[in-house]
């Protein structure tokens, strides 16, 4: 069983959509970011920074419990763990997805982040850093677009961890910050493929109808 301190925002549902995928028994422990609760001795001692998502894996490496904090150290703890093709074995596609999985914890999530914060969480609109992070996600789009453009998944032909880290933050923009995915076709084409996948299904479960 996999521990998985999580909250409904992009960076926990990576781990989320993983463990769907790999077909892991995970139980889901709901930790608002926000709250005191970050700080607590059970989220310490799986992520000393204090931040979601982190896991206990209670059968790790030694056969005992083995934390991991960190959203992408996860996604490859996690894919090695199952010996799962969505972390490749060859190069180059490994190294790529590495290269991309990166990219989106350095980049996009980010500026996504603080688009974000500074949009709808600050309580002084601040034109400087909207306009800022506007501009460098909308430029990480383009740079996104580019690249599904040419392959049906961000590292080529198939789906890995790379489109599993990407995919939370970028599927969030439409109905959390009115972004028009119409300057990018690839990205929108690829959003809408991915959503259709039953393990993204599982994770983003719709609300039953009354």
């Amino acid at each position: 069983m996999i521990r998985v301190y999580s909250w409904q925002t992009p960076n926990p549902k990576k781990v989320i959509l993983l463990l769907e995928e790999l077909g892991l028994p995970y139980q889901e422990i709901m930790i608002d970011p926000l709250s005191d609760a970050v700080r607590s001795d059970g989220v310490l001692a799986a992520s000393p920074n204090a931040k979601i998502p982190a896991i206990v894996d209670e059968h790790g490496p030694t056969g005992l419990p083995h934390t991991v904090f960190e959203s992408g150290a996860i996604l490859i703890y996690l894919a090695e763990k199952a010996g799962s093709d969505l972390l490749p074995r060859q190069e180059p596609d490994r190294s790529t997805t590495f290269q991309w999985l990166m990219w989106q914890m350095a980049g996009i999530g980010p500026m996504i982040g603080q688009y974000f914060h500074f949009t709808a969480l600050a309580p002084e609109k601040l034109d400087y850093p909207i306009s800022r992070y506007q501009r460098e996600m909308h430029r990480l789009l383009t740079v996104l677009n580019a690249q599904l453009s040419q392959h049906a998944y961000v590292v080529g032909a198939n789906y890995t961890i790379a489109d599993i880290a990407i995919f939370p933050w970028v599927a969030a923009l439409p109905p959390l910050l009115s972004v028009d995915f119409t300057p990018y076709p690839h990205v929108q084409e690829w959003v809408e493929r991915l959503q259709t996948r039953p393990a993204v299904q599982r994770a983003y479960p719709q609300p039953q109808q009354p």
